[in-house]
């Protein structure tokens, strides 16, 4: 279970894997396909100074922790023969009005999370009111003039973790957040940072599905579990007329130089430029394969949100040394950036 920081009915067409927004201007006949693409410079980006936003946490406020280049913030998404809506953050208040948004997940749905009150708050008056509650694992930013709420519960890997006479046991098979999960309007899910973690940095002792309890196991393999019991659960408990659901793809980092065809390079560090073009020498990872596999087995209606690959071309967006803590992380993202996007393609398909 989750521990930390902190509507009515509507339609939506959803389509797995590659999720056509009616809202993207096409250009001409061809299929518009709004995750396969480039980035291309754009100097009306980014679409707000991280500098006046007061929600972001210091690992990822890159400007203030003082990185040089800005080039980073001008890239914008460019899909293949369409082109992908600007974020325009007052439609996108008024037409979820009333709505409760909620990111489920671990630090890079808190990345996400913290770009879309960014990119909200950035477009509002200074006499807005915008209040910030934390609950248990839920933090809600409100922002009140509209009745829009946007929360982030954190849950390192949606399934259960719980405290057991033995110790403690990440119970693949087990989903108890799902009751306070299913009140909102909009639930973005995301989980993968955690599943390979071990020692003092794994926080559970042992893996139980079933009745099988296990010290450990293959962690590609629970992980699929884990997916299987979140996609059960959508299926048996989720009202997806009045929920609408979106699985985030897995988030790619940039620590092998070999991926974008620089041998020997093992972080992030001097990266300033996005890969040109749309090909990434690493391929797809095996995390993501197991995503799309699982949810081409959920019976109800559930969009991927497939940012992997367009993620995968921007090793020079993380925050590397750029951070309160001068750690090399090339894993999450510098805010605003690349999350920005996320939330585009998000509002795409939401509005």
């Amino acid at each position: 279970m989750g521990r930390g920081i902190e509507g009515g009915c509507w339609c939506a067409i959803v389509i797995l894997f590659s999720l056509v927004s009616g809202s993207a201007t096409s250009n001409g006949g061809d299929k518009c396909e709004l995750y396969q693409g480039r980035w291309v410079y754009d100097e009306s980006y980014p679409m707000y100074d991280s500098s006046k936003c007061p929600h972001i946490r210091k690992e990822y406020d890159c400007i203030k922790y003082g990185r040089p280049d800005r080039s980073y913030l001008n890239f914008r998404w460019q899909p293949d023969h369409c082109n992908l809506p600007r974020f325009d953050a007052q439609n996108f208040l008024r037409k979820m009005s009333g709505k409760k948004i909620m990111y489920i997940g671990d630090s890079i749905s808190l990345n996400q999370w913290q770009s879309m009150v960014c990119l909200l708050h950035a477009a509002l008056p200074p006499q807005s009111i915008i209040t910030t509650e934390t609950v248990n694992s839920t933090t809600t930013v409100k922002f009140e003039d509209f009745g829009v709420s946007i929360s982030m519960f954190l849950s390192h890997y949606l399934v259960d973790i719980v405290e057991e006479k033995y110790g403690r046991v990440l119970k693949l098979d087990s989903i108890t957040d799902g009751d306070v999960w299913k009140q909102n309007d909009v639930l973005i899910f995301n989980t993968w940072l955690w599943w390979y973690r071990v020692g003092e940095k794994q926080p559970w002792d042992y893996i139980k599905i079933g009745t099988r309890i296990m010290k450990d196991m293959d962690r590609m393999v629970a992980f699929r579990e884990a997916l299987k019991t979140w996609a059960n659960w959508v299926n048996l408990d989720v009202n997806t007329e009045r929920t609408k659901v979106f699985y985030q793809g897995v988030s790619p980092s940039h620590y092998n130089g070999a991926d974008w065809n620089m041998t020997g390079v093992t972080n992030c560090a001097k990266e300033i430029l996005p890969i040109k073009g749309s090909m990434y020498s690493g391929g797809i990872p095996l995390a993501e394969k197991v995503v799309e596999q699982v949810l081409s087995g959920v019976r109800k209606q559930v969009s991927l949100l497939n940012i992997t690959r367009l993620s995968q071309l921007r090793k020079d967006a993380h925050p590397s040394s750029f951070n309160a803590f001068r750690g090399m992380d090339c894993t999450h993202w510098c805010v605003s950036g690349v999350p920005d996007t996320w939330n585009q393609l998000l509002a795409a398909a939401l509005v």
